[in-house]
């Protein structure tokens, strides 16, 4: 089973980049005022990237660097992460999000997984262990609850699928990195919900990639944004929220850094990721011949057999296993006996010397 991870630079440019599916169509942006001032700020953790945001508002979080130590290995650590929030005041009652990309591992691609030793919810290389979902379902599975995980009174008002955003964004991947065979879905969902006493809408848009073939079970979510306003104001702020999204600037000196950063990481991922296949065809073979030693232990036990291991010809002699004792001699001649101080060599009745002990064949594993 063979992963390659391929420079993840798209990874970190795609999530600045606005889907034209959350573009508001209002042309006021705030219902309350005919002006609004913008001031340009910056990522807070790495200057990564400025945007406009308006004048009073608070920005919270940023770049995410993921420690391999503590999350179980490396997938998650070759590209930055984004965890980033712009809001107009601390209780976030208006507020814009971009959630992280993450990756996921679907089992069912992988032999171990496929011998039920990774389970849902367990850890492979760093990745959560979970199966490929469509991107409206990851959007209620998964980021609204990340999000908001003291939300109550939740209602899906729509969850549709944005099938032009999809091709859009394969169209981009491809024209990067034409042999990946990514494969994309892409939905926007309106929900409504209660936190504390404020009633809040809020649009979430997420695009699933499937890495497909060459990811042999490896999966993520890119360009996870939402909006939220309290419910009975979110039209008025939809303009504000497109200033923002569209204002957005990367550093081209931080980008550069990191695409170098993520060619080194990517190595050492991809050497790492080798080991772990190494180790887990290891476990396989384990599994299957430790497997293979049951069903013949069944088998011998069923037909009152053994398996001994012949002291002449070293492979392994079929034989009864009626009695404690068992010997042969070069010629193939075989005696057994529950008599644990009889010795066939010293017995004047048969005339013949150069018996051995057969020992019963030890079992896998030791």
């Amino acid at each position: 089973m063979k992963r390659v991870f391929p420079l993840f630079v798209f990874i970190v440019i795609m999530p600045f980049l606005s889907c034209s599916c959350s573009r508001p169509s209002s042309s006021k942006m705030d219902g309350n005022a005919d002006t609004v001032v913008f001031t340009r700020v910056y990522e807070p953790k790495e200057k990564a990237f400025s945007l406009l945001i308006p004048q009073g508002w608070q920005v919270e979080g940023g770049i995410l660097r993921v420690n391999p130590l503590s999350q179980g290995g490396a997938a998650q650590s070759i590209a930055a992460k984004l965890d980033f929030t712009v809001k107009k005041d601390s209780a976030g009652t208006v507020l814009l999000r971009w959630l992280p990309d993450m990756l996921y591992f679907d089992a069912r691609y992988s032999p171990a997984g496929q011998m039920g030793m990774l389970p849902p919810g367990s850890n492979y290389n760093g990745m959560l262990v979970y199966p490929l979902i469509p991107a409206s379902q990851f959007i209620t599975q998964m980021a609204f609850p990340y999000a908001h995980p003291q939300a109550q009174d939740i209602k899906v008002i729509s969850n549709k699928a944005l099938t032009n955003v999809a091709r859009s964004y394969q169209n981009r991947v491809n024209q990067f990195f034409p042999q990946t065979g990514f494969q994309y879905d892409a939905a926007l969902a309106d929900v409504i919900y209660k936190e504390g006493a404020a009633e809040y809408a809020e649009k979430i848009v997420a695009v699933i990639e499937n890495w497909g073939q060459l990811g042999a079970g490896m999966w993520g979510n890119k360009e996870t944004v939402l909006m939220r306003a309290p419910r009975d104001e979110f039209k008025k702020w939809e303009t504000v929220f497109s200033v923002i999204q569209d204002s957005v600037k990367i550093d081209p000196r931080w980008l550069s850094r990191e695409i170098r950063g993520q060619i080194q990481r990517g190595q050492i991922v991809l050497d790492t990721q080798q080991e772990i296949q190494r180790i887990e065809q290891d476990i396989v073979a384990h599994r299957q011949k430790t497997n293979a030693e049951i069903h013949n232990d069944m088998f011998l036990t069923l037909t009152d057999q053994e398996e001994f291991v012949n002291p002449y010809t070293n492979e392994i002699d079929m034989g009864s296993n009626q009695w404690k004792h068992r010997w042969v001699n070069e010629n193939g001649d075989v005696i057994y006996t529950d008599n644990g101080s009889y010795n066939p060599n010293h017995d004047i009745h048969l005339n013949r010397s150069g018996y051995k002990k057969t020992p019963v064949r030890q079992r896998f594993p030791q």
